[in-house]
């Protein structure tokens, strides 16, 4: 029996409408792609909805996370299942999509809100704004690869970096209009509803804007040979079905899922999170510097993004990860030791970790083109995100349940979260073991259009590896 057609893409969104006339630029695309992730990086200033949200409502932390949760988790799914649709039906219908689902949750959101059903904010900004959370993050990223494939770390780290420096304008923005509107419920109301229709339309202008290369297109002077000679860099072409049967993409799935695990649960509940570790001290965290906080370890995830994918062009993937991973649970160490005695030291270590946490997203488009080439890239991407949906779920259940729970024993300050702590540097290690095994895809899996042998290097760090 013949499956139904799908829907037909209406033409101005479609694929062949998108194609770049001769002489178009290609530094037109990041901003195309910055003007959705600098929308739906909303997602990370979730936490200074925390406080009105239990307040007016009377949520736990952890319930209060639920409509973050459920965000995260769509943008995994969606992504996951929408990327052979993005593929297929290219970058401006899947930006369309997204601004529609992502406007969408913030005014279904404004509604629970205003009739305090709190489903309804789960509904609205966790479910439908998630999948447009989803399908926007990866709508650009095949795109940047195609456009940038001699700087694909930098084109991929440019766009991503959005999605990070997302709440460093959600954030004040979001406390100026509580503040003005007012926390209850219908200031929060308010707050949804304008943040709804002012995303819906920043995100048309990268509708409107972004293109794809004509088939025959590269860079001046760039041929596919001078990436190759580079460790684990392959010019052969291997399909999103094939990827799923590699032990590499299973690596990576887990080293993205470490890493997202460790960070996000710092960010989803970074302003309240501040605020009782030095509530003890002489010098308590007052709300607006809570929302500081937030806004700078946005910065440090957006800077993370644009820095370290760039430094991953000249160094590796493998290195730079090793840097994340590694680094990474060391200065989750040195925040538990050092606990509430050095407000500067926690507010640095955490906006470092948020820079390895943000440069992992924007590194990972591109170790898998380097994997498995460009063939369906944005497809396999979209799968390798469903580890951000489990990340999404392990990393604020971990931070939320233990401090909770902590705080029903009545213990106070560094108490509350050195548990927490020690469990993500033991899960950065377990991400740091899961990429050392990452090697060339084994040649039987090369199966997309114009497959060649892999071309790696026989020096360097990045040619050893157990996994085949």
């Amino acid at each position: 029996m013949t499956p139904p057609a799908l829907p037909a893409v209406p033409a101005v969104l479609s694929r062949a409408r998108t194609v770049a006339p001769p002489g178009w630029s290609r530094w037109l695309v990041p901003p195309a792609a910055l003007s959705i992730h600098l929308a739906i990086g909303q997602a990370y200033a979730w936490s200074v909805f925390k406080p009105p949200l239990e307040a007016s409502l009377h949520l736990s932390g952890t319930q209060s996370a639920l409509p973050f949760q459920l965000a995260i988790v769509m943008l995994g799914l969606s992504a996951a299942f929408g990327g052979t649709l993005v593929e297929r039906n290219g970058p401006r219908w899947a930006m369309c999509v997204s601004a529609l689902c992502f406007a969408s949750g913030f005014l279904i959101s404004a509604l629970g809100a205003a009739t305090s059903q709190y489903w309804l904010i789960v509904l609205g900004y966790g479910f439908v704004g998630g999948i447009g959370l989803g399908i926007g993050y990866i709508s650009p990223v095949s795109t940047l690869i195609k456009w940038f494939p001699d700087r694909p770390g930098l084109a991929t780290g440019i766009a991503i970096m959005g999605f990070g420096g997302g709440a460093l304008i959600a954030s004040p923005w979001s406390t100026q209009m509580l503040s003005s509107f007012g926390a209850d419920p219908s200031g929060i109301s308010q707050t949804f509803l304008v943040m709804g229709l002012v995303y819906a339309v920043f995100m048309t202008f990268g509708v409107l804007l972004v293109r794809v290369p004509a088939d025959d297109w590269k860079p001046a002077g760039w041929t596919p040979a001078t990436d190759a000679v580079r460790p684990l860099v392959t010019t052969a072409q291997v399909s999103a079905r094939s990827a799923l049967r590699t032990p590499q993409f299973w690596c990576l799935w887990v080293v993205l899922c470490m890493n997202v695990t460790a960070g996000i649960g710092i960010l989803e509940k970074a302003a309240p999170m501040i605020t009782d570790f030095f509530a003890d001290t002489s010098a308590p965290v007052t709300a607006t510097a809570a929302a500081g906080f937030v806004g700078v370890l946005s910065l440090g995830n957006m800077l993370g993004r644009i820095t370290w994918s760039s430094t991953s062009d000249l160094v590796g993937r493998k290195n730079i990860y090793r840097v994340y991973l590694g680094v990474g649970a060391l200065l989750y160490l040195l925040i538990a030791l050092v606990g509430d005695s050095s407000k500067p030291l926690f507010i640095l270590a955490a906006a470092v970790i948020l820079s390895f946490y943000g440069g992992g997203f924007a590194t990972i488009p591109a170790y898998l083109k380097d994997l498995f080439g460009t063939y369906q890239v944005g497809a396999i991407h979209g799968r390798l995100l469903t580890a951000w949906s489990t990340a999404g779920v392990l990393g604020p259940l971990i931070v939320n349940a233990i401090a909770d729970h902590e705080k029903s024993a009545g213990r106070t300050g560094p108490d509350l979260y050195t548990t927490s702590f020690v469990i993500m540097m033991v899960l950065l290690v377990v991400g740091f073991v899961a990429n050392e095994l990452v090697s060339p895809v084994n040649p039987r899996h090369h199966d997309g259009p114009s497959a060649a042998p892999v071309a790696t290097s026989a020096a360097g760090p990045e040619s050893e590896g157990a996994v085949r």
